[in-house]
């Protein structure tokens, strides 16, 4: 129940649907706890006008049951006043119109009651999915590397949805539950204090049953969620990689895989099922028990002093157990609900409570970046893998610099990048942007400055021209066709049936790879921002377009800074430097002609790319 705590901030958002939820409870189960009174006078009149008719003295009903409620005692009261001037078959017919009503009475406040605490829940539930999705941007992308997608969306929606169980179901029938049984309670105590103490004997085995099976449910349940997690992932890996496994053949593996995910959880499942199985109908028999018990010892105590409890009682205590069934039969399912949401909510406070480790310092800086950019003896070593990305790395490049940065996979060249847009902070030294620390800078205004065509090219699930405008507020039609041309994709744009309106698959999946790449290199461009930073956007482009795409870049690029990363020699672009990374380290850096001049590493690079261009023609 502590992990539940984390919810208690909506009841005080919602106090007053909240509170007004509880008094439609009150007062639905206060109508409802009336009809056993009604019952019991009428079942004790009826019993007086057989008495009459055999001979026997029988007691006034009247007299005999003092303790009615005063609502009761009024209706009482009048029938009193009325029976004398009617026969006995309106008695009957009176007792049965007033029950109908206080039922139609019950049943609209029922009504009232989940239109404030259901529709409470799903406020609530609104708003957790909205925290969670805020809270899911705000990690970092260590984050990210280190949890699955699957396991983010089970948490985001089933765990969620279990959670509101918890704040409109649950709550609503634990209210109901905890008023009806105080209404009954009170007034069967009024009544018979004795008989009340037989009836609710089997009560402590039934608080003794619910504490042993919700301590299985709770155990089970985490276990369950976990596995649900897990077998969420598998399937949204598969869809995401399904084109792989059909390439590979490996439908038959995958299904296995996922069959044996399935069949854990169906145990797990099942073996939850089977221990609700065994509960319900144990409740269901301690009620049973409790009215065989109201029945016999009322019957006991009638024999022998009927004006003490009268067949009208006996009749009202059964109705009381009657009425009790179902919210007391309603304790295991709720406390079930109640164990699966904390199961649920300990699952979401486990990211809740995850602090991203990529903040904006208390008072950070907003400044327009004019470009210079600055590493001081930079080292980072990735997290999650102990990889030494960077060593030392030192250089300053002015505003309006072009800087290409080659190497081979694995050198360090990317880190770069992920450092600049502060995806991470260096674990030694210091980047700073126009002599501002970028520690101190506000984080979101250095990304908004920044633009940033990644290795890996994701496109959202909208039309093409959404996914071009995707990082600034507003942009023309005029503005994206631009952008598409600079990009060198405008004229394959414009062959889709739907030209820019055309709708991208998940992830870009209609297009091809050079596609993607030049409507991720679009998406940069429209933003016109200070700086530019390309990561080996362009390894899924042809020659032809490559040069086409360069010659755009370059006049695009004239007063911005760049910062090119790749992994081939761009020998037509005109860099102010190169440099040349090995093992998180610049082994060579100078421009074009100097690196050719040393003989040296990118000379031996630069000659292969030429001898392959050479057989490519």
């Amino acid at each position: 129940m502590k992990h539940l705590r984390a919810v208690h901030k909506y009841f005080r958002k919602y106090k007053w649907r909240f509170l007004l939820g509880i008094l439609f409870v009150i007062i639905s189960n206060y109508f409802g706890i009336l009809a056993p009174q009604v019952t019991g006078y009428v079942m004790d009149k009826v019993q007086v006008k057989i008495a009459e008719l055999t001979g026997e003295k029988k007691g006034d009903p009247q007299k005999i049951n003092k303790e009615y409620d005063p609502l009761v005692k009024v209706f009482i009261a009048e029938v009193e006043q009325r029976i004398h001037r009617h026969d006995f078959a309106w008695l009957v017919m009176a007792c049965g119109v007033t029950l109908l009503v206080l039922a139609l009475l019950r049943g609209i406040f029922m009504f009232f009651m989940r239109q404030t605490l259901i529709v409470m829940s799903r406020f609530i539930e609104y708003d957790q999915k909205n925290e969670i999705y805020l809270h899911y941007q705000q990690l970092d992308t260590d984050f990210y590397k280190t949890h699955s997608t699957g396991d983010l969306m089970s948490r985001m929606a089933e765990d969620v949805s279990r959670v509101r169980m918890y704040t409109g179901p649950a709550m609503m029938y634990l209210i109901n539950l905890v008023a009806l049984i105080s209404f009954s309670l009170f007034y069967m105590f009024r009544k018979n204090w004795e008989l009340t103490l037989y009836v609710l004997a089997p009560l402590p085995l039934l608080a003794i049953a619910i504490y042993i099976v919700n301590t299985i449910i709770h155990k089970k349940s985490e276990n369950i969620q976990a596995q649900l997690s897990s077998l969420t992932t598998n399937a949204q890996e598969s869809y995401s990689g399904i084109r792989v496994i059909k390439s590979f053949v490996q439908e038959k593996n995958m299904e296995l895989f996922f069959e044996k995910n399935s069949e854990a959880y169906k145990k797990s499942a099942v073996n939850l099922a089977k221990i609700e199985a065994v509960y319900f109908p144990s409740i269901g028999l301690l009620i049973g028990l409790s009215t065989l018990l109201t029945i016999m010892i009322g019957g006991l105590y009638h024999i022998r002093n009927p004006e003490e409890i009268t067949i009208g009682t006996i009749a009202e205590f059964v109705v009381y157990i009657n009425m009790l069934t179902f919210p007391v039969s309603s304790i295991g399912w709720v406390a079930s609900m109640i164990q699966r949401a904390s199961a649920s909510q300990k699952r979401l406070n486990e990211f809740l409570d995850t602090q991203p480790g990529i903040k904006n310092a208390p008072d950070p800086v907003k400044a327009d970046l004019k470009g210079k950019i600055e590493f001081r003896q930079v080292d980072f070593t990735y997290p999650h893998t102990g990889i030494r990305a960077l060593k030392n790395f030192s250089q300053v490049f002015p505003a309006g610099y072009k800087v290409a940065v080659i190497g081979k996979t694995g050198s360090g060249k990317s880190t770069i990048a992920q450092l600049l847009l502060r995806m991470y902070d260096p674990v030694k030294g210091s980047i700073l942007l126009d002599g501002v620390p970028l520690a101190g800078m506000d984080m979101r205004e250095v990304r908004r400055q920044i633009s940033y065509v990644p290795q890996d090219v994701f496109l959202f699930s909208d039309t093409i021209a959404g996914n071009i405008r995707f990082g600034l507020d507003e942009a023309s039609q005029e503005m994206v066709r631009t952008a598409a041309i600079q990009a060198s994709i405008d004229r394959e744009i414009m062959r889709f049936p739907e030209g820019y309106n055309t709708m991208v698959g998940e992830r870009g999946v209609t297009l091809s790879g050079g596609q993607k790449q030049r409507i991720s290199i679009a998406r940069a461009m429209i933003k016109n921002p200070g700086i530019v930073i390309f990561d080996d956007c362009l390894s899924a482009v042809d020659a032809r377009t490559e040069k086409e795409i360069i010659g755009n870049l370059y006049s695009y690029l004239k007063d911005k800074t760049a910062i090119i990363i790749t992994h081939r020699i761009f020998s037509l672009f005109n860099f102010d430097r190169i440099l040349v990374m090995e093992d998180g380290e610049i082994v060579e850096q100078g421009t074009h002609d100097e690196l050719l001049q040393l003989n040296g590493y990118y000379t031996e690079m630069y000659r292969k790319q030429q001898e392959q261009e050479d057989e490519d023609d």
